[in-house]
């Protein structure tokens, strides 16, 4: 039997991406709700990111400037990257650390395939705290999610075999919704509560039981 992979998505599931878009814009402009600042960068995001291979910060530095243009304020002087500038100290969640040091501890392999850029991802791998065998970031391969050029590029580089493979994240747009396309079992990370019918594997509300859950979908 080969190696068992689990893929992740990084931010919102393994490190706090919602609390991280709020919280810096909500200090550019305390003036404005902080929710509904975040609720517009997500719906305004997607839009940035389609069809471009351009890299993430910039993509973070469009839809900031999109989100303030539609809410009539200015970006600060010298803040137009003030998301990029601090996605490397954004929370990771407390349960994440030792899920992924009891998946390494049970023999799999972990690899992210994450919407952002390699250095960025890197400050949050290293917040983690815990190392992974293989990462797919979009400002290298020209692509981001919910297109399938992840998905495509990390069983091009592993040769991982899709029996012995599962995905992880937390994004029904971004990574469950394509893993359902694609016939890949997916664990949804259903932090807020939400309901969804996009098929996948399994529903947790965090990675606390994510190693016996893997363990389950693909026994050793």
């Amino acid at each position: 039997m080969g190696d068992r992979w689990a893929t992740f998505d990084c931010y919102g599931t393994l490190v706090d991406w919602p609390g991280g878009v709020r919280e810096t814009m909500r200090r550019l402009w305390p003036t404005v709700d902080g929710d509904s600042l975040l609720e517009r960068y997500m719906r305004l995001e997607p839009q940035v990111q389609e069809g471009r291979g351009i890299a993430y910060r910039e993509v973070m530095a469009q839809t900031m400037s999109r989100v303030a243009d539609e809410f009539g304020v200015a970006v600060p002087e010298g803040e137009s990257h003030a998301l990029a500038a601090s996605l490397p100290s954004w929370r990771v969640f407390p349960e994440v650390p030792g899920a992924l040091g009891e998946l390494r501890d049970r023999g799999w392999r972990l690899a992210i395939l994450s919407n952002t850029d390699a250095d960025l991802l890197d400050a949050s791998i290293g917040a983690v705290g815990v190392d992974v065998d293989e990462r797919v970031v979009a400002s290298d391969i020209g692509s981001y999610k919910p297109a399938f050029g992840h998905w495509e590029t990390f069983f091009r580089r592993t040769d991982a075999e899709r029996t012995h493979h599962a995905h992880v994240a937390a994004s029904l747009f971004h990574d469950i919704e394509p893993c359902a396309k694609l016939g890949l079992p997916a664990v949804w990370i259903d932090r807020l509560g939400e309901t969804s019918m996009v098929p996948r594997s399994a529903t947790l509300p965090d990675l606390a039981d994510l190693p016996e859950t893997l363990d389950r979908l693909v026994p050793a």
